[in-house]
């Protein structure tokens, strides 16, 4: 198999070499190219073909989104964003990155060096996966809103690579009437609340990053920490969430699994899981406890995935009852809710 070809964009010199060294120690990827800003990074995208570009959002000359906006529908490369903690990383995403890292502030070389060849790495390995700017295909019909409250209803959704715009474009053709929803997107602490923040800004209901105790309301999203193991929990029949920090499950914390077993558990045949775009297998093995419990469940097919990882282990082992494209995805959640009794 031959090394991914990287092209690594960062207006910082002592950076670029940093992370072409760095990169370069792993046999599976080689830095091909780097560049300063936008301009030089068109040149080397014409020159070397890179199977995957770092880019850096703050640069001079072009910004790294508008650079994006640019380049994707002429030369859709597969792209991990670094930055700081900032929102702006969720306008990459819109603009067509397929993953980012959190950008370390105030690292050492032998820990800057460990964030490159681990995170950094891991990053770029997923992305060479992407086929960027492939259709996600049409909406069937208009959503149908559901009929009257639902109450003790409840909505979970995973989701990793390319969740973050997945999840906005289910969740913005929800209404009030939806019924308490919780969220786990694979997502670095600090990202999570900024994210959180722009889905209740951007969409109908309202959304927030989840606090131990909360509780699950119709017509709120809850989206867990980016640091913290989420659980649903029901007691007198009122439905919270438990944050609490945890160990890595199915490699990840928060985990899809631990917040879809739970539901299991807590919710059993009041519940509809869907399960999103994302590299791995979390997930799966906590909607088939699901559909076990009773559940309906529902997983992103194939053809709109960025990345059909997750979605498609669920659908191997069974826990998969319909799938849907992306854009169908909110109208399937309203038909199914509509169905319980």
């Amino acid at each position: 198999m031959k090394p991914i070809k990287v092209l690594v964009v960062d207006d910082s010199m002592l950076f670029r070499q940093l992370i072409s060294v760095g990169l370069n120690q792993d046999p599976d990827i080689t830095v091909v190219a780097t560049a300063g800003d936008p301009f030089q990074a068109r040149d080397m995208i014409l020159r070397f073909e890179p199977d995957v570009m770092t880019l850096d959002v703050e640069m001079p000359r072009m910004n790294g989104i508008d650079f994006l906006r640019k380049l994707m529908p002429q030369h859709p490369v597969p792209t991990v964003v670094i930055s700081s903690l900032d929102g702006s990383v969720f306008d990459a995403m819109a603009a067509g990155a397929v993953e980012f890292v959190h950008k370390p502030s105030e690292s050492g070389p032998e820990e800057l060096g460990v964030w490159i060849r681990q995170e950094l790495a891991a990053k770029i390995k997923i992305a060479a996966t992407v086929t960027p700017g492939e259709p996600q295909g049409r909406p069937e019909s208009q959503v149908v809103p559901a009929k009257g409250k639902y109450q003790g209803k409840v909505l979970a959704i995973g989701a990793s690579t390319g969740g973050t715009e997945a999840i906005f474009n289910v969740v913005k053709n929800f209404n009030t009437d939806i019924p308490g929803t919780v969220i786990v997107q694979h997502m670095p602490p600090g990202f999570t609340k900024m994210y959180a923040d722009r889905l209740n800004k951007q969409c109908r209901i309202e959304a927030k990053e989840a606090e131990n105790g909360d509780l699950v309301e119709q017509g709120k999203i809850l989206l867990a920490p980016g640091d913290k193991q989420m659980r649903l929990t029901k007691t007198g029949g009122v439905y919270r969430v438990e944050v609490k920090p945890g160990e890595r499950v199915s490699g990840h914390c928060p985990s899809v699994d631990v917040l879809f077993h739970s539901v299991a558990t807590a919710a059993g045949k009041n519940a509809v899981g869907v399960i999103l775009t994302g590299m791995g297998a979390d997930g799966a093995e906590g909607l088939l406890a699901m559909r076990r419990a009773g559940a309906q469940t529902i997983g992103q097919d194939e053809k709109s995935c960025v990345v059909y990882g997750m979605p498609k282990v669920a659908f191997d082992i069974g826990a998969v009852i319909q799938q849907a494209s992306l854009e169908n995805i909110a109208n399937k959640v309203y038909n199914v809710f509509n169905s319980m009794p």
